[in-house]
């Protein structure tokens, strides 16, 4: 059989585009708020009495022509993001501005009629954060897509919401300058779809995730006036800081309409090692000796069999069936090759049968393309999937990944799991046939008792996809009701008749 040296040479094929299907979250756990419930009914559109007709003549009177849509049809397909048993509504319009002034109008007029308004990005989302609710304003801010500046001696980039990650990437990369966070939808998914979901990726475990990123804000607040927080500067502690606040907020405190963003140095090309395991803990027990010893990899990321199995049917990467896990671990430093052999000798010792190490860029991709098609394959098991997204401590990795395989065969379903293991942040995929009402049924258990694994191994329910619909009961377990009555008490400041993005997160 071929192996992964041979697997080197070939070309791994299937799509790389990032459209996943999330799933069900358990109704439990609630947490009662007279005052937070009486906001929410405020804003749930229709309680006002405000009237399509008149909705659309007044967002008309301060948007042009083009930029308000009403044909249900058209609507309909801004009705929700990629995130399966999530439930959405039918808007009263769409709106698609293209100036800070514009937002500011939607926001004053859904405020006037008490109409609520769901901000949405490119809809990649896997959470239903972006999912509309009947009667409102679909506020989509993708032609607001603008870099307004980049500035190599500050490193920073000044950028609208609507800009492209990629676009960004490429951009900045021409001044030698780096933009880190990379979400798999990084050629869709817009940056202010990344900050209010806080946005992760492949190279968290050595840059961070967005939050770290974002230095300023520019946002709309639900009554139309503009905020500024945040700074330019490389460091500034005035105040409280309103910008990390709003970042994971999925646009529930206010609109962010511009971004000022960090940038580090392009770093080096990456050079990247693969290594075959028997067991998921075997692979596991490397990741916690790479990160014992103070390595810094810039992406450490493992598939388990289920996945390898998927990807080598999917694109004939030729690796034995015996391979239970696969480490795929990268470094940009100055010497690669030397912490890849450092690497590689840690993989050895907790029992990998093969590493391979690349030995150029080239090489380096045709490895990293595996995990890019797990998603991919595990699609091709059943028509539907639902992704999870647990993350826990690393020390806790192996057990996270060893429950859900039994979680797998308790419930009689394929499970596959990919990780970005370097952060602790799994990926558990359920396949199932929505067609198959038992199956379904099996699907959604699963998914609820994979979250309570993560939760009752020191983890949290969502490591970068964020709450949306879809976990927004698992957040009130995870948070408690005293951490969950401040959040309402938080939200409630920024949004006192409940209009943004209602029935999100709480």
């Amino acid at each position: 059989m071929d192996d992964l040296h041979e697997a080197l040479s070939g070309d791994l094929s299937g799509d790389e585009s990032d459209a996943r299907r999330g799933g069900a979250a358990h109704d439990d756990a609630r947490h009662d708020d007279a005052r937070h419930d009486d906001a929410r009914s405020e804003g749930a559109g229709g309680e006002s009495g405000a009237r399509p007709e008149e909705l659309r003549a007044r967002l008309r009177a301060g948007l042009p022509a083009e930029a308000v849509l009403t044909d249900p049809d058209v609507m309909a397909s801004y009705a929700h993001d990629m995130a399966s048993f999530c439930t959405a509504g039918a808007p009263a319009a769409v709106v698609l501005p293209r100036t800070v002034e514009q937002v500011q109008h939607v926001l004053r007029t859904a405020t006037a009629l008490r109409v609520p308004v769901v901000p949405q990005g490119a809809r990649t989302g896997l959470s239903g954060a972006a999912n509309a609710s009947d009667g409102c304003v679909v506020l989509s801010l993708v032609k607001m897509d603008r870099i307004l500046e980049i500035d190599p001696v500050d490193r920073i980039a000044v950028v609208e919401p609507g800009v492209i990650n990629a676009v960004l990437s490429r951009a900045v990369a021409e001044h030698g300058l780096y933009y880190p966070p990379d979400p798999s939808s990084w050629e869709m998914c817009t940056i202010g779809g990344n900050i209010g979901t806080a946005s992760g990726g492949l190279c968290c475990v050595k840059y961070g995730v967005t939050a770290e990123y974002v230095l300023g804000l520019d946002v709309v607040l639900a009554d139309g006036r503009l905020l500024r927080t945040g700074r330019r500067t490389a460091k500034g502690v005035a105040g409280y800081d309103l910008t990390r606040l709003f970042v994971g907020s999925e646009g529930s405190l206010g609109i962010v309409v511009g971004a000022v963003l960090a940038l580090k140095p392009q770093p080096p090309a990456q050079l990247a090692l693969a290594a075959e395991f028997p067991s998921a803990e075997a692979a596991c027990e490397a990741v916690c000796a790479i990160m014992e010893r103070g390595h810094t990899p810039s992406l450490l990321e493992l598939m388990d069999g289920t996945t390898v199995r998927a990807v080598n049917r999917l694109s004939h990467m030729g690796l034995p069936d015996t391979t239970e896990a696969l480490l795929l671990c990268a470094f940009d430093t100055p010497d690669p090759a030397a912490d890849l052999a450092a690497v590689g000798e840690l993989c050895r010792a907790a029992g990998a049968t093969e590493v391979v190490p690349a030995e150029d860029a080239a090489e380096s991709e045709l490895l990293l393309q595996a995990r890019r098609l797990s998603l991919n394959a595990l699609e091709t098991i059943k028509p539907a999937t639902m992704i999870d997204d647990v993350c826990v401590p690393r020390t806790k990795l192996a057990a996270m990944l060893t429950g859900t395989d039994a979680i797998a065969g308790k419930y009689g379903l394929t499970i596959g799991v990919c990780a970005h293991a370097g952060d602790g942040n799994t990926h558990p995929v359920v396949c199932f046939d929505p067609a198959d009402e038992d199956e379904s049924r099996r699907a959604r258990e699963s998914f609820d008792e994979i979250m309570a694994l993560g939760l009752a191994l020191g983890g949290t329910i969502t490591g970068e996809h964020g709450v949306g619909v879809l976990k927004k009961e698992w957040l009130a377990r995870e948070l408690g009701p005293v951490g969950l009555e401040l959040q309402r008490g938080i939200k409630r400041t920024f949004d006192p008749l409940g209009l943004l993005n209602p029935g999100k997160l709480f």
